[in-house]
């Protein structure tokens, strides 16, 4: 007996943003269809790196209107790709029939647009951070914080260079979709959440 969870979505209706997607029956899965996308997520992890320990630091590089100062554009613009992150795991969950007697059709759309503008929010931050602070190591915290942001763009490459495969072992997404959620909180616990407890819940 089948069931919806033992059943691919088709195409349209793959997760498709940072979390998911979730295990898809395919067949003959080879490993070796990983090599591209993984080496492509280690460059771009490893480029990032580089150059933000390469670049020299600026002072201010993304501020906006309303907010105290550029810390708390980038505390809250991690804090909205997390919630936007959480629906996506949400939405993919129920799309592949682990939560829900059923996937009603604006779900998709749902987890769709919840991935792309996840990671929307998350440029400036990255724009903010690799040009004022750049990769630093001055603390525990600043060094998981600098690790986890090459991390998160390494591992969110990877997956939208595997994504278009239909030959990868059924472990492979969810890993990716899995370092991606947790590179992105890592983010938000080590600077947004950081910020919020040492200086105050604000604007």
């Amino acid at each position: 007996m089948s069931s919806r969870a033992d059943t691919p979505p088709a195409d349209d209706d793959a997760p498709t943003g940072p979390v998911g997607p979730f295990p898809r029956t395919q067949p003959g899965p080879r490993a070796p269809a990983l090599l591209v996308p993984v080496l492509g997520g280690i460059a771009l992890a490893v480029v990032l790196g580089v150059y933000g320990r390469l670049h020299e630091p600026g002072a201010v590089a993304v501020n906006v209107a309303g907010f105290s100062g550029p810390a708390y554009v980038k505390a809250w613009l991690t804090t909205v790709a997390v919630l936007l992150a959480v629906v996506q795991l949400v939405s993919a969950l129920n799309m592949y029939g682990r939560i829900g007697a059923g996937s009603p059709s604006w779900v998709s759309t749902l987890h769709r647009w919840s991935g792309r503008f996840a990671v929307l929010v998350t440029v400036p931050v990255v724009v903010h951070c690799l040009y004022a602070f750049g990769f630093a190591y001055d603390s525990p915290r600043v060094l998981v914080h600098s690790v986890a942001g090459c991390l998160f763009y390494g591992a969110f490459a990877t997956k939208m260079l595997a994504l278009p495969r239909r030959d990868l072992p059924a472990v492979a997404l969810p890993v990716i979709g899995g370092l991606v959620f947790t590179a992105l909180v890592a983010l938000w616990l080590t600077a947004a959440l950081w910020l919020f407890t040492t200086r105050g819940l604000h604007l």
